[in-house]
């Protein structure tokens, strides 16, 4: 059996949840080294030296590994550079990174004048990489574009065939979920005549939480009814927008907060009709894809991941939101259990392990 050794700076939210289904379901003698998902610019710029530190605590028999696996948030090349010398490395060993998110493409990055320091680690952490996947064709195709964007500002080095490297070695691999524990939860058979619209992201500016919020004002003005679940993880500092729409919305709320316990958060999934997003920013869509195996109706933006994970009937082309989500209140359609999991089954770990076996082996 290959010997594996995760390297995971960012061990939280769906970095664990990947990592921990990743272990279950492909086979491997796994050695996992990790730290908390918090300061992700100082576990870039920092986190290597760290973890060689923790592997030069091991002893030599510890530290002969097959394959490397490493998240986007660590310089694999300085990683790489510094094992070399450990006493006991197998210098033979396959380095793969996996690429949750880049450091291209979040929202206004590119367009402020920096040393490109973060989006140079992504560059160059693929290139010293024997193999890089990512976790949508969005995620991948951004990446090599902006990166060719990159490039040319090395107006006096013809680095093309660096980036033709790259691609050659790349390819996308979903991350995979774990359904059983959710498929406990029984899908309720008749879930009202009123509505219940899910918002199951992150509380920041970036999953563009203005115009859902702006929407269901301008449904309740219009009278269309509709109940309403907004969970999510938040933060100290929240957009300002939730606060006005825990107030003008409290009519139609029937949970507002994060829901740490599993099971209470997949009761709410199952009790809702409706997940929406207007994301700005993501790579895949895990919380989409939740709400869908729960019996929910997606409402997606036609942007990012959305278009390669979903059918044409789900998305919604930019100023469309209000109504797109009203003919869906007003629709008696609803997705039976069968339609659900026919739609999410293929990001299953069951679909998905012999692809991440092939890859990491």
């Amino acid at each position: 059996m290959k010997k594996i050794l995760l390297i995971e700076p960012y061990y939280g939210g769906s970095h664990k949840l990947f990592l921990d289904g990743l272990v279950r379901h492909v086979d491997g003698d796994f050695t996992l080294l990790s730290l908390p998902a918090r300061k992700w610019k100082m576990r870039m710029q920092l986190s290597a030296p760290w973890f060689i530190a923790q592997l030069s605590e091991l002893s030599e028999g510890e530290r002969n590994f097959d394959t490397v696996f490493f998240s986007s948030f660590i310089d694999v090349a300085v990683f790489k550079a510094m094992a070399s010398s450990l006493p006991g490395w197998n210098n033979r060993c396959r380095y793969v990174t996996y690429f949750h998110e880049n450091q291209f493409c979040y929202p206004g990055f590119l367009d402020k004048h920096t040393t490109h320091h973060f989006t140079s680690i992504n560059f160059t952490s693929a290139l010293v990489s024997d193999s890089i996947a990512f976790n949508s064709e969005f995620n991948r195709s951004s990446f090599f574009h902006h990166c060719s964007k990159y490039l040319l500002r090395a107006t006096d080095m013809e680095l093309g065939s660096c980036l033709d490297e790259v691609r050659q070695k790349s390819v996308v691999l979903h991350p995979g979920l774990d359904f059983s524990g959710q498929d406990r939860i029984k899908m309720m058979a008749n879930k009202g005549m009123v509505k219940t619209i899910v918002w199951n992201h992150r509380w920041e500016h970036d999953k563009n939480p203005e115009e859902f919020f702006a929407t269901l004002y301008k449904l309740q003005d219009r009278g269309i009814d509709f109940k309403l679940c907004v969970l999510g993880q938040h933060f100290q500092n929240n957009p300002s927008c939730f606060d006005e729409a825990r107030q003008r919305l409290s009519g139609e709320i029937i949970q507002w907060g994060y829901v740490d316990e599993t099971d209470a958060y997949y009761q709410h999934l199952a009790a809702g009709d409706i997940v929406v997003s207007t994301a700005f920013h993501e790579f895949f869509g895990i919380s989409v894809i939740e709400a869908v195996r729960a019996g929910c109706v997606p409402v997606l933006p036609r942007r990012l991941s959305y278009p390669e994970l979903f059918e044409e009937q789900f998305l919604y082309d930019n100023g469309r939101l209000y109504k797109h989500l009203a003919e869906a209140l007003q629709s008696e359609e609803k997705l039976t259990i069968e339609q659900s999991r026919k739609m999410t089954q293929r990001f299953s770990w069951d679909n998905l392990a012999a692809g991440y076996r092939s890859w990491l082996h």
